[in-house]
């Protein structure tokens, strides 16, 4: 098997996903979905958005809950850069470097609030794993862990469908990408001691799947 190629690192390709990330079908009404979940959710005084990007979720929830300070976490040079342009010296806002494949910073959390938007699958899947459980680890009892992510098809057929409607060919797929199913994912949460675990939207490969730090 080919190793897994990961080309967030580059500014162009960074750029590139920004340029083009308000095209994608359905993602507009998957982040609808999280701002929902997100706004009821038990009162939010310090939130961490997981591969924060350019800081588009962070900023969202923020929205919901100005009174709320946030951090930001990511890897990529291009990302890190304007997200740091975005918050500006907002002093509520952290933005630190940090590569998902490495576990977190001991002084990470706690957070009544985690996010995450298409981050996580770049991971290989026992990292994808072991992260959910260091994230419920830094949210305080009661926190949600809120992840719309790009989860892998049931079928070769079904990845091949999702990918037309994105009117993409496999050769053109983000060499990344290590996708892992719905189902898997949302039984991760629950042996790892997640309460509450749902999938809150879905369309073809992208999800909204959640979980509480039981109390």
């Amino acid at each position: 098997m080919a190793a897994t190629v990961n080309r967030w690192v580059e500014p162009e390709w960074a750029k590139d996903y920004l340029d083009k990330r308000d095209s994608l079908p359905h993602r507009a009404e998957g982040h609808a979905v999280l701002r929902e979940v997100v706004a009821a959710s038990a009162p939010v005084t310090r939130v961490l958005d997981v591969g924060t990007g350019d800081g588009y979720t962070l900023g969202a929830v923020l929205l919901a809950w100005p009174e709320a300070s946030g951090a930001g976490i990511d890897f990529s040079p291009e990302m890190l850069e304007r997200a740091r342009a975005r918050f500006g010296d907002d002093p509520r806002v952290e933005i630190r470097a940090h590569d998902l494949e490495q576990p977190l910073p001991d002084d990470l959390g706690p957070f009544d609030l985690i996010v995450s938007s298409f981050a996580i699958h770049h991971c290989a899947p026992p990292r994808q794993r072991a992260l959910y459980g260091e994230l419920l680890a830094r949210l305080a009892p009661g926190g949600r862990f809120a992840n719309l992510e790009h989860v892998a098809s049931p079928t070769p057929a079904l990845h091949a469908a999702f990918l037309a409607e994105l009117g993409m060919s496999p050769e053109h797929e983000d060499p990344a990408n290590q996708l892992v199913g719905l189902e898997t994912q949302l039984g991760w949460l629950r042996d790892l001691g997640y309460a509450e675990v749902e999938c809150f939207w879905k369309w073809r490969e992208l999800a909204l799947i959640s979980g509480v730090r039981p109390f």
